[in-house]
Order: C-alpha cells, then sequence, then structure tokens
C-alpha cells in the first residue's frame, strides 16, 4: 500500500480518538450497525474513521467480506495497542496512571475507603529489598534459561504461582503451597485459584487493561518484571478488605513443549515504594502474612 498521505500534525487530536474508538469497536463487533449503536454515532462516520487511520497507517485494517467486517493481519496486529491507548488516555486525563521515572505507575480509588496502587520498580529492587525468595527466583531462572521443570526451579516451586495465557484469558495452572498467595487466603482457598482464570477488575475496562500490561510484556520478551501493589482485599468470603501490600515478580518461563508460562513471585516488602503513600498501609498488614524462605 502506498505510503499515508495524511500528516499526523494535521490531525485534530480529540479526532484521532475518537477515529480509535470507532477502529476497536468495529473490530470487537464485527459489525457496523452494533459498532454505530454502541458508540452512539453513524455508519458514515464509522466508515469514514475507519478509511482515515487506513490512509494514516497505510494499510488496510478490515477487509469486508459477504458484507461482513473482518481484520486483516495488519488490523490484528494493530488492536492490542489501540486498546492500550484508550485505556491509557483516559486513565492519563483522569491522572490515574503516570510514569515514575520512567516506570508505569497507577492509582485507583472509588470514595469508598477501597484502592488499588500498583507502581512499576526498578529490577535491582530484588537485590535492594529483604527478599531472599525473589533473588533465589531470579537466579534459578537465569541459571535454567526459564525452563519450569528443570531440577533447579524445584528450590523456588512451592512459593510460586503459574499462569497459561489461554482464549479465556490468564489461566492458574499451579498455586505453591508456601506462596504468598497461599498465606493470604489459606492453602484450601488458595487451591481452588488452579484453572480460574483473573479476574475482571470491577472498575472498568480501561483499568483492567492497564493492569494486563506488566503480564503481556513478560509475556512479549520473555523476561522479568518487578511491581510493588497497595490495595485492600478481603482474606475470607464476605470478609472486611484488608491492608495488603506486595512486591510482585513476573518471569517469562517456558513449559518442556517451548509453550510460554508466566511464573508469579509475590513477597511482603520491607517499605511502600509506591510514589506519595506513607507507610501505614504496610505497617497495619496482617502480621502471619510471611514468606518463611531461606537462601540456598
Amino acid at each position: 500500500m502506498n505510503a499515508p498521505v495524511t500528516e499526523f500534525r494535521d490531525m485534530n487530536q480529540p479526532l484521532l480518538f475518537e477515529m480509535i474508538r470507532s477502529f476497536t469497536t468495529l473490530a470487537r463487533t464485527l459489525n457496523l450497525s452494533h459498532a454505530v449503536a454502541e458508540l452512539q454515532s453513524t455508519r458514515q462516520t464509522v466508515r469514514r474513521h475507519i478509511s482515515q487511520l487506513e490512509e494514516l497507517r497505510g494499510e488496510r485494517l478490515f477487509d469486508v467480506i459477504n458484507r461482513r467486517y473482518e481484520l486483516t493481519p495488519e488490523g490484528e496486529a494493530a488492536l492490542p495497542s489501540a486498546l492500550s491507548l484508550l485505556g491509557h488516555g483516559r486513565l492519563w486525563l483522569r491522572g490515574q496512571i503516570k510514569d515514575v521515572d520512567g516506570l508505569m505507575g497507577m492509582s485507583y480509588e472509588d470514595g469508598k475507603g477501597w484502592y488499588y496502587y500498583q507502581q512499576q520498580l526498578p529490577i535491582n529492587t530484588a537485590w535492594s529489598n529483604s527478599s531472599a525468595l525473589m533473588r533465589t527466583a531470579i537466579r534459578c531462572w537465569a541459571e535454567t534459561d526459564g525452563a519450569l521443570e528443570h531440577p533447579k526451579m524445584n528450590a523456588i516451586r512451592p512459593y510460586v504461582l503459574i499462569y497459561r495465557d489461554t482464549a479465556a484469558g490468564w489461566i492458574c495452572t499451579e498455586v505453591g503451597e508456601r506462596s504468598f498467595y497461599s498465606k493470604w487466603w489459606g492453602w484450601a482457598n488458595a487451591r481452588s485459584s488452579v484453572g480460574r482464570s483473573l479476574d475482571q477488575f470491577p472498575f472498568g475496562p480501561e483499568l483492567a487493561r492497564v493492569m494486563d500490561v506488566p503480564l503481556r510484556e513478560v509475556q512479549t520478551t520473555h523476561g522479568m518484571r518487578i511491581d510493588q501493589v497497595v490495595t485492600r482485599v478481603p482474606r475470607t468470603s464476605g470478609g472486611e478488605p484488608e491492608h495488603l501490600v506486595f512486591d510482585r515478580l513476573l518471569l517469562g518461563c517456558q513449559m518442556p513443549d517451548g509453550s510460554f508460562a508466566l511464573m508469579v513471585i509475590v513477597d511482603r516488602p520491607d517499605v511502600i515504594r509506591v510514589n506519595g503513600l506513607d507507610q501505614s498501609a504496610l505497617e497495619e498488614m496482617a502480621e502471619d502474612v510471611y514468606i518463611n524462605f531461606s537462601n540456598i
């Protein structure tokens, strides 16, 4: 296809946002009438938005076959980043997502006492904090090239969670008996999470997409990432939310057949590093939620 003829600098920015909304909505519905109704727009407007995006990008995003829209390979490749742009844009406008020293942070408060904060941390946090578990996990991961079933992984397997990516989303396939997750909810309840997908978060799809970014990043790079989470979560069904603070290490691993597996290692931190928060949530967190791990 010919190179784009419309310059981005000439594009009205609010219009660009609406064009991306039209693209993502039509990509999800693959039905022009449904997309128009959901967007509260017109058929002509949605068609024009798609045409303008295709012109800007220099590639077709949809084919129309038997009067039905289908994403082209280029459209499929463009969709994840378009969804991320929408989610980031809305949250940025509300001040719920920002970079701190180049690392992604997000925040959400419902006004009723519930909150969720997440801040990406430098990798060297694994060496500067008190978590022997994280340091050992990184060493085992590096020495085994991320091979999940390698014997050297046995030292950390009781402390980890394993997720696989499926059509239904991220599915938990393993919960370690000594993991932070089991400490928080109890081993019996923790085991019931095997086979379940990650729950959709209650504060809307935009924030849920942003919260999925770290997992997708590690899936793409087969690398590692550390985030700190500060929130409130009940420890029992129907119980009152309690303060929960943890550092989360994500490691890209592989199964014996070469397929991707996401290893999650969670440990209690020694300090809250989320920008703007004091130490009160960590100080008020339940005393029994500690990982008893000795370096090997």
